[in-house]
């Protein structure tokens, strides 16, 4: 084999601790109300997750990500938040919270949680005020409230739509109408607004001041609106360009409050790290991960890249680009609370030429039908690009369950879904609920280990097998494999670079880190051969000292 001529790095070392750990870290996101429920009523909780630190600390990650975890009416899984300073009553009080640091802590793992900023509540304070408030007053100027149009203004103030579906403008008693980019509970913020932006400096030192080591950006692309009359149509939204100037997304503007909110991550010591969810044209995501802006992007490419050696390739390599240009590292991420879980993404079947995404959203989002999910294939295909994934330069983002290898719960009673995009867009979108179904601790019992009182979404019966102490006791389980992986990668990770080589078989991708770490993927259905080197971990059984199809493999080159 041909080591190729192009090598990708960034000069940066590896650190596990310091400032600049979060460059390299494994950081597993917790969705809290379906993590582990401690109380015993059918919702997860902080306590559930101080009870589930020493699982944590085993399995060998970084860093936990929380998901929202503030009070909410749950209008959006806890995306609609009522006060960004405190807890949900239903799942815990600010003493859970700081028990909970201090647990992760003394586990030698750091704290990312959610920030919401593009939308709040319509319950929280500020909204109510504003319903109660005058036209023009102070308390609406903190939303985007408008007059309508037509001649008695009962018409909004557009056509526009919402990313959940149905209108983005409601009526409100008076007559006036106001923004909500997402669900109807979900106002959208005036970032114009100095108090707005004030609150949100008060709300990252509150957490900072509590232990949180970084915070995740929920729509960081969201916040600068250009709403200057005349409003543009629906049709006109669309043909803009995302380059910085379109009204709604991705404005050049956002960046002036990273930059103050950088200020803010900087009083502390380490400073507090931040990562974009942002969903921009490419070219546009160094911005969000500048050092003076929030330090670091989500790359969500490989969520719909098909399971192919060229499309994982080109994705990596365009990827590791960015991140060179931004000074950031990269974010690999396969599975969160938004989309289907890989190991089902990875058992159904995909048009030609087309990515998972493009077959339909009921496939990107339940799953598919079950009579074309290949459940075997899908697994051996997850644990492949997870090996693949922690191979890589740059920080893992996993999801809770999917080191069991859990497949997507598509059978879901509608008497028990959750998701506002499945309401608002019945018989279009099936929802996000596949992926959220409370965690299998236990193969038997009340909730199989989740609670006492059960989970506020129904387990279904196969998930039993995927249990925690199932997988313990399985030395070949995918638990058992997230755990070797995450051993050896905390023991091989090395500078933020890698070197492609070349294979004879077109369906085989193989990369070298500095160290002599490397990683074989392949991803044909048949044997192939394998690099030099001595064999350290696989995710299938070689066949005749061939790697299996659907397979990787980690080598001493």
């Amino acid at each position: 084999m041909a080591v190729s001529t192009t090598e990708q790095s960034l000069a940066t070392a590896p650190s596990h601790q310091g400032a600049d750990w979060w460059r390299q870290a494994v950081v597993y996101q917790i969705y809290p109300r379906s993590f582990a429920d401690q109380d015993d009523n059918g919702i997860g909780d902080l306590r559930g997750v101080a009870s589930r630190v020493p699982y944590l600390k085993t399995l060998g990650i970084d860093a936990v990500w929380l998901s929202p975890f503030y009070p909410s009416k749950l209008a959006d899984g806890g995306y609609d938040v009522s006060d960004y300073r405190d807890v949900d009553p239903k799942i815990g009080t600010l003493q859970d919270f700081d028990d909970m640091v201090a647990a992760l802590h003394e586990a030698g793992l750091r704290l990312i949680v959610d920030i919401v900023p593009n939308h709040t509540s319509d319950q929280h304070e500020w909204f109510q005020e504003a319903l109660a408030s005058d036209r023009g007053s102070a308390a609406r100027d903190r939303y985007v409230f408008r007059d309508g149009s037509g001649q008695d203004g009962n018409e909004p103030p557009a056509d526009w739509e919402s990313i959940f579906g149905g209108p983005a403008w409601t009526q409100i008693a008076d007559g006036q109408w106001y923004l909500h980019n997402f669900a109807p509970e979900q106002p959208d913020l005036n970032w114009e607004n100095e108090e707005v932006r004030e609150d949100f400096r008060k709300t990252l030192r509150f957490w900072s001041e509590r232990g949180v080591d970084g915070f995740r950006i929920d729509v960081a692309h969201g916040l600068a609106k250009d709403l200057s009359d005349p409003l543009p149509s629906q049709a006109q939204l669309d043909a803009m360009p995302h380059d910085g100037n379109h009204p709604l997304w991705d404005r050049d503007e956002v960046h002036e409050i990273y930059a103050d909110w950088r200020k803010v991550f900087d009083e502390f010591d380490p400073p507090r790290t931040a990562v974009a969810e942002a969903w921009v044209e490419s070219d546009r995501r160094p911005q969000y991960a500048s050092p003076s802006g929030l330090g670091q992007a989500f790359n969500f490419d490989l969520l719909s890249a098909t399971f192919e050696a060229d499309s994982f390739r080109q994705i990596v390599s365009f990827n590791l680009a960015l991140a060179e240009e931004s000074g950031s590292s990269s974010t690999w991420v396969l599975s969160n609370h938004d989309v289907v879980r890989h190991a089902t993404r990875y058992g159904l079947p995909t048009r030609a030429g087309s990515t998972n995404k493009e077959v339909g959203n009921e496939w990107l989002l339940s799953g598919g039908p079950e009579s074309q999910l290949d459940r075997e294939t899908g697994i051996l295909r997850a644990r492949a690009a997870t090996l693949f994934e922690l191979a890589l330069p740059g920080s893992a983002y996993l999801f809770q369950g999917e080191e069991l290898g859990l497949h997507e719960v598509a059978d879901i009673p509608e008497s028990e879904r959750q998701d506002p995009t499945y309401f608002r867009n019945r018989g279009v979108d099936i929802g996000r609920d596949g992926c959220r179904v409370p965690l299998p601790w236990s193969s038997s019992g009340t909730s199989l280990g989740f609670g006492e009182a059960g989970s506020h979404l129904s387990q279904p019966a196969w998930f039993s097998q995927y249990a925690v102490d199932a997988e313990d006791a399985d030395p070949e389980s995918t638990l058992n494999l997230y755990r070797r992986a995450l051993a050896l990668r905390r023991e091989w990770l090395t500078a933020e670079s890698l070197t492609w080589v070349e294979h004879t078989d077109p369906d085989v991708l193989v990369f070298r880190r500095p160290n002599g770490w490397v990683c074989a993927t392949n991803f044909g259905n048949s044997p192939a051969e394998l690099p030099e080197g001595e064999i350290m971990l696989t995710s299938s059984p070689l066949e005749d000292g061939k790697m299996a199809g659907n397979s990787s493999v980690w080598l001493r080159g």
